[in-house]
């Protein structure tokens, strides 16, 4: 984990983040002071290029690849509209005094905007990657070192750079965090603005005033964050924390196989890494019934499409609601270190989500959209056995095990209801001297639109029971492969 610690050494902040303070009728200022911001900051305390004088440059390059990161501030601050004042005007001296200390010099007048006053003085930036190499580390530390001020001259400012281990107890009720609902839209740096920033540079030095900022590229990439103070809490629904492919895709009938590899390699790595795995990794030693706080170990394979095969593409690893913000970094870290998968006729290689060009069955939009019906890609184990048959109430009560709401209706068959979907022989789906338990496919429809990845049943936490979303276009008949 990387970050970035600002204290405002004067208590207080002033920045214009949409060019509008000079009407005098802002009346919000810049909170929390932007990314962007920091990172013009960063740019100034060392220049680029030729002009670096105690770095190479090269750490901006990785600091503005970076994705937005999360921000720690102070979530109500006071916003205190300053009143205008009078300055000399630059140009041509006037015919008549009108500036009081500058004889034959004319005023004009100036809104400085908005001062803005938390109640604490410290932001942390915190992106969640790994550390950069010891020599990026260690120029961006020097270019925080030079750094005297954010947004206005009046707003000194101490940066420093932090490590994960070195970062104080941050409570999650100052956290802006990004979120495609957000209400705080946040200025954030995007690869390439160093080279737009060089080439308006170059032509300022060329052609001096007569470069006006309308001709010149508006660098503005506005994110949404949500603001922890006036935006609902999202409910924890638990997270993947991570998605890999594998190469080359492996057949749907070895769900069971791959996910107890990637169990057993995860375990491996996270141990010679961190030490000992938590139990919700492992399952030994969890407190609760239902086993509702294990990780879940899922095969991603391609269904719901015509020309769908169930050929698995790639994995994922689910962690539980509840389960500690360093327990899920570490086992993200741990699973996109796996290199290779080999068992009993199993030899894949693993590689990380590339979001640029992937298989759509690995797409965390393929699982994790909501929907009110799910159809299930890899059959269900039943919790019970029932002679009877499968009831509602049996249905209700796994899904209330799987963190999942109410369902007000479902089918079960023996075959898979999408295409592609996974059909298993009972020796693919039961494990050697476990007890032996029916399992379907299913269909089950819910009064809301629940996020997925909805996994029911009681193979959940080894990929069993994983459903794919069937409302609006997903259950298409062209394919995306």
């Amino acid at each position: 984990m990387f970050s970035v610690s600002v204290e405002l050494l004067h208590g207080v902040f002033r920045g214009d983040a949409d060019g509008t303070a000079n009407t005098g009728h802002q009346a919000q200022g810049e909170w929390p002071p932007s990314p962007a911001r920091l990172f013009a900051a960063f740019v100034a305390a060392d220049g680029t290029g030729a002009a670096c004088r105690v770095t190479d440059g090269s750490e901006l390059e990785w600091l503005e690849g970076l994705q937005p990161p999360s921000i720690h501030a102070d979530p109500q601050p006071i916003h205190t509209p300053l009143l205008p004042r009078y300055v000399v005007e630059h140009g041509k001296s006037g015919t008549k005094s009108q500036h009081q200390e500058y004889p034959a010099r004319k005023g004009t007048r100036v809104w400085p905007g908005v001062r803005v006053c938390p109640h604490t003085p410290m932001i942390h930036y915190i992106w969640d990657t790994p550390l950069p190499p010891a020599d990026i580390f260690a120029a961006l530390q020097r270019r925080a070192a030079r750094i005297g001020y954010l947004g206005t001259a009046d707003s000194p400012a101490r940066v420093q750079i932090l490590s994960g281990d070195c970062l104080p107890t941050l409570p999650e009720s100052r956290k802006f965090a990004t979120h495609p609902d957000g209400q705080t839209w946040v200025n954030v740096p995007q690869t390439g603005d160093l080279a737009i920033w060089d080439r308006m540079h170059e032509q300022w030095i060329e052609r001096g005033a007569s470069l006006s900022r309308t001709q010149l590229h508006a660098l503005k990439h506005q994110t949404r964050y949500r603001n922890p103070a006036t935006e609902k809490p999202l409910a924890d629904h638990g997270q993947v924390v991570a998605w890999l492919r594998v190469e080359p895709a492996v057949s749907g009938r070895r769900v069971s196989d791959m996910t107890e590899l990637f169990k057993k390699a995860l375990l491996a790595k996270y141990q010679f890494t961190y030490g000992e795995p938590p139990p919700a990794l492992h399952g030994h030693g969890v407190n609760g019934k239902g086993h509702d706080n294990l990780a879940r170990y899922l095969a991603l394979p391609d269904v719901g499409f015509e020309w769908s095969k169930g050929l698995i593409h790639g994995l994922a690893l689910w962690m539980s609601p509840g389960s500690a913000l360093l327990d899920r970094r570490q086992a993200r870290d741990a699973a996109l270190s796996i290199r290779y998968l080999t068992g009993r006729g199993i030899h894949v290689s693993v590689v990380c989500q590339d979001s640029e060009s992937h298989p759509w069955a690995i797409h965390p939009d393929r699982w994790g959209r909501e929907s009110r019906t799910w159809a299930t890609a890899v059959p269900v184990i039943h919790e019970r056995w029932r002679r009877q048959g499968l009831l509602l109430a049996d249905l209700t009560v796994w899904c209330a095990h799987a963190g999942l709401p109410e369902p007000v209706d479902f089918r079960s068959t023996r075959t898979p209801l999408v295409p592609g979907g996974i059909d298993l022989a009972p020796s693919e789906v039961h494990r050697a001297g476990r007890s032996v338990r029916p399992y379907s496919h299913m269909e089950i429809r819910f009064e809301e639109p629940i996020p997925g990845p909805v996994v029911i049943g009681a193979g959940r936490q080894r990929g069993f029971g994983l459903c794919i979303p069937m409302d609006d276009s997903t259950h298409s008949s062209t394919s995306k492969q």
